[in-house]
């Protein structure tokens, strides 16, 4: 049974790396830039479910909205702010510099507003969870919920953008930006709402996240922002499906290497595992291979 409860810790994770994931791979999917201070907005998401909570003594769900709303307005604000005006950049290694400060910037303000001690944070999720197997095997209800949100936001995801007009705006401007504005779409919104929809989902992570890991600093978002990058490119950036398997197989593999090999190399595991899939399959495991012209 023990494995079996790995299994689902496993997924439990990999669906909160697989959320932050998806904003990844919106964000490179359509305006092609890499935003690493995502992972800042989900300890910021965390940071105002938290103070909603306690200090305003608000329930979980509305504040949860309140979070959500918070961090998408903060992403159309990051996006106007810092990387639009670079959006024609000769570099991406100006945009790269650029998110690098901006993921610095959130966490100092954090620093000066929160202070650097941790910060238990209460679970939004009341149900016990269930028990099976005659009590051997335990499912929390963090755990459970987080699975089904996972879920639920993928597939709801790929409806939007496969479905409505503002998910087709984005894959027009995704296949070619220039074509996308002569056909009359707004590309600058089109590529905000892309930030304002990764935002939203790095509130959703965060509060999850800390329902299971019930500690919150500055910091807090800084390492799974990296590994659920490192999901976005082990499952093809640019692919919401390959996001979300990505995030899971990551999850998997870190609880698992915790367990049965050591839980001090358990991060390097997972960066080892995407070295050796980067090897084999460069453009990730549902990445399409991008032809040049010349």
């Amino acid at each position: 049974m023990s494995f079996i409860s790995y299994l689902f810790n496993g997924l439990s994770l990999g669906s909160v790396y697989a959320i932050i994931a998806l904003g990844y791979t919106m964000v490179y999917g359509i305006a092609k830039m890499l935003n690493f201070a995502h992972g800042d907005v989900i300890m910021i998401g965390a940071y105002i479910s938290l103070l909603s909570m306690t200090n305003a003594g608000i329930p979980a769900f509305p504040a949860l909205i309140i979070s959500i709303v918070a961090c998408t307005v903060l992403g159309i604000v990051i996006e106007r702010i810092a990387y639009k005006p670079l959006r024609n950049a000769s570099s991406s290694l100006a945009v790269l510099i650029t998110a690098i400060g901006v993921s610095y910037l959130l966490q100092n303000i954090a620093l000066l507003l929160f202070g650097a001690n941790a910060q238990t944070f209460p679970s939004v999720i009341k149900w016990e969870g269930l028990s099976l197997a005659g009590g051997k095997l335990n499912l929390s209800g963090e755990t459970i919920i987080t699975i089904l949100v996972c879920i639920v936001i993928m597939v709801l995801l790929m409806l939007f953008v496969q479905k409505t007009k503002p998910g087709q705006a984005m894959r027009a401007v995704s296949e070619d930006r220039g074509a996308a504005l002569l056909m009359g779409i707004n590309v600058n919104g089109t590529i905000a709402l892309t930030f304002a929809i990764g935002s939203g989902l790095a509130a959703i992570a965060g509060v999850l996240l800390c329902s299971a890991y019930p500690s919150l600093t500055p910091y807090t978002g800084a390492m799974p922002g990296i590994k659920a990058f490192v999901a976005a490119v082990f499952g093809g950036i640019g692919s919401i499906p390959g996001a979300f398997i990505g995030g899971i197989l990551l999850g998997i593999i870190e609880i698992f290497g915790k367990a049965y090999i050591s839980s001090q190399m358990a991060d390097a595991i997972v960066f080892a595992v995407l070295i050796i899939v980067l090897l084999v399959k460069p453009t990730g495991l549902l990445g399409k291979k991008i032809q040049e012209k010349v």
